[in-house]
């Protein structure tokens, strides 16, 4: 899978498209969770895409810090129903987390996770704080790298 980061000016047409189809797939129709995926954000992040075979396969955005949260943030972390169990999850937060740590120079990262993947970000180095919440009807946890 190869990883490319780009900034919003910087998708094709044809790239937006497909991962905001992604995005509704699984956020919307998979996990039935009505909401405004496209939630006015998408220009100030930068989109991460795991591309194989020509086709985006996973996708989060990433945020400076200040644009969503107080620390610069990860979301929108998604990998294609038919892709997933053959570590794509792993390779794309691991390609956005040293983007973070080695462009912007940001050594703290925050999430809100899906508490069911609560494991799968710890085995990145994430830390959960707080306590649970719902948020869009899902329950989420807080959680910290740095």
């Amino acid at each position: 899978m190869e990883i490319q980061i780009k900034t919003f000016d910087n998708l094709s047409v044809t790239e937006l498209y497909d991962l905001l189809k992604l995005r509704s797939e699984v956020f919307v129709v998979e996990q039935k969770c009505i909401y405004l995926d496209i939630d006015g954000k998408d220009g100030k992040a930068l989109h991460v895409l795991g591309i194989l075979e020509g086709k985006i396969v996973a996708y989060s955005r990433i945020f400076k810090a200040g644009d969503y949260f107080a620390n610069t943030s990860i979301g929108r972390v998604v990998v294609a129903k038919s892709d997933r169990k053959k570590g794509y999850a792993k390779i794309m937060m691991k390609a956005a987390m040293e983007h973070i740590f080695n462009s912007l120079k940001e050594r703290k990262i925050e999430l809100s996770a899906q508490t069911y993947l609560s494991r799968f970000y710890t085995e990145l180095g994430f830390k959960i704080v707080g306590e649970a919440y719902l948020e869009d009807g899902i329950p989420h946890r807080k959680m910290i790298y740095g």
